[in-house]
């Protein structure tokens, strides 16, 4: 059970709620963008079998997210509890949570902070703690709380009073409940929402599209829609860095398995989504996925950039249309570098590696092992540049690893970390004294114990060898 008490804890100099939950971005699949209000017992339970039969189960994907449109429209029960349709759930949603359960997974609901929620349902706003007891009593595992309705509360403050209410509610039932709120952005959402939830939606809802310009995009008071990829990815561009552990930016659920993408647009919105930590939530019919969907939802060396121990991905430069992303390991030393080509034709380009290891000549005079991790192909020696072909709105995607000794040097506000790497050992010391970490060991590699002090954690490959 979770306490009572809300705990904060300090995640990239902000205070962030800690409620046990979402130490790594979120996983699963959500009801909306393949069934709409179209949905019923047997939408849920068919697709919870499916990500279990399919083996996504074994990669991460854990919510069974059930969206809105669940519940009986016309109001609620003499007691004034939420009701679900019992034409669409004729055993109610405990008995539903208790199946998906069952399998493996979890299970997630839906509701909005307002009057009604964006179908017309009804919705929770007043009714925070009657609402989140009840979804407590039925087995509910993580709540989509969305922004229509909101009964004029559109300010920022009015935004932070009606999430911090659900937020409160849901800690009160003793059960964990993974919060994401979805208010489109709205408010700066991502300056406020860290002590709050678990993550919060950036933008407007996504749409099958990889670079189509929409006017209900970007998001205002009033809601926003068919957002494209790009339209997304250049808006988090600014605020990457604000998510963290127990809470994430989120880029609205992933699209991967619609046929308006080609693979390689896919592959780009996956590699993307997952480098800037964005909860990865499934939006395609999971029943009908072709083996080509599966494949890139469960390429492991992409998961690991969501769910492994690389930093936020941060945008290097937009050079016309090519843009340069990248991600570190947790000792600065290994490298994640993502080129990214929005053009409308393939490209051969070379990065010189003055672009990736700005201002650290040590690291630019070093010789790389460079993994591109699509493909696995390997490149040994590279040392000075790289050059690469990036297919048409498509991404290349290199792990960087030094091929000898490397010493680095990085500033930050708060510590000032050296570290030298040979042989496979890595040692850390922070300004100030000595630092003990505690956390749990993750990463490529991992054959180590769940938890871990300082560097204890043990990997096939010595470079991951760091508490989270």
């Amino acid at each position: 059970m979770l306490s009572k008490a809300i705990v904060f804890v300090l995640v990239g100099g902000a205070a962030a709620l800690d409620n046990g939950l979402a130490k790594k971005p979120q996983m699963g699949w959500n009801t909306w963008n393949t069934f709409g209000c179209n949905i019923n017992q047997q939408t849920i339970l068919s697709a919870a079998q499916a990500i279990k039969n399919s083996g996504l189960i074994n990669y991460g994907y854990e919510y069974v997210v059930i969206d809105d449109c669940w519940s009986v429209k016309s109001g609620r029960d003499g007691s004034g509890n939420l009701v679900a349709d019992p034409s669409k759930f004729p055993n109610g949603i405990k008995w539903l949570a208790d199946q998906v359960h069952g399998l493996g997974l979890k299970i997630g609901i839906y509701s909005s902070a307002g009057t009604l929620t964006c179908a017309s349902y009804p919705a929770s706003l007043g009714r925070e703690q009657q609402d989140a007891k009840l979804w407590a009593s039925w087995g509910i595992d993580y709540l989509k709380y969305d922004n229509c309705n909101d009964a004029g509360q559109s300010s920022q403050q009015g935004n932070i009073n009606r999430y911090t209410a659900m937020r409160d509610a849901l800690l009160s039932t003793g059960r964990p409940i993974l919060y994401s709120l979805c208010n489109w952005g709205v408010a700066q959402v991502w300056n406020w929402a860290a002590p709050i939830g678990n993550s919060w939606r950036m933008s407007g809802d996504i749409t099958a599209s990889f670079d189509t310009a929409n006017g209900g995009c970007p998001a205002t008071g009033s809601g926003g829609y068919l957002c494209s990829i790009m339209n997304i990815l250049n808006k988090a561009a600014d605020i990457a860095t604000k998510g963290g552990p127990g809470g994430w930016n989120d880029l609205d659920m992933l699209v991967v398995g619609f046929s308006n993408l080609n693979s390689d647009e896919q592959k780009l919105h996956f590699t993307m989504w997952a480098a800037i930590k964005s909860p990865l939530i499934m939006g395609h019919d999971v029943t009908k996925q072709t083996a080509a969907t599966i494949a890139i939802l469960t390429n492991r060396n992409i998961l690991d950039l969501s769910q492994g121990t690389w930093s936020v991905a941060t945008r290097t430069y937009v050079r016309s249309n090519i843009q340069l992303w990248q991600q570190n390991s947790p000792d600065n030393v290994d490298r994640i570098v993502i080129v990214l080509n929005s053009g409308g034709s393939d490209q051969t380009l070379t990065v010189p590696f003055s672009d990736i290891f700005v201002n650290d000549s040590g690291r630019q005079a070093a010789t790389y092992t460079v993994t591109e991790l699509w493909t696995n192909t390997v490149t040994n020696s590279v040392k000075g540049q790289i050059s690469v072909t990036v297919k048409r709105h498509g991404v290349w995607v290199g792990r960087f690893h030094p091929s000898g000794t490397v010493s680095t040097s990085s500033v930050s506000s708060r510590t000032t970390t050296s570290t030298t790497r040979a042989g496979g050992t890595t040692t850390t010391t922070a300004a100030g004294g000595s630092q003990t970490k505690w956390g749990q060991c993750g990463g490529i590699g991992w054959t180590g114990p769940t938890t871990c002090q300082d560097s204890t954690c043990t990997y096939s490959n010595p470079y991951y060898s760091q508490c989270l």
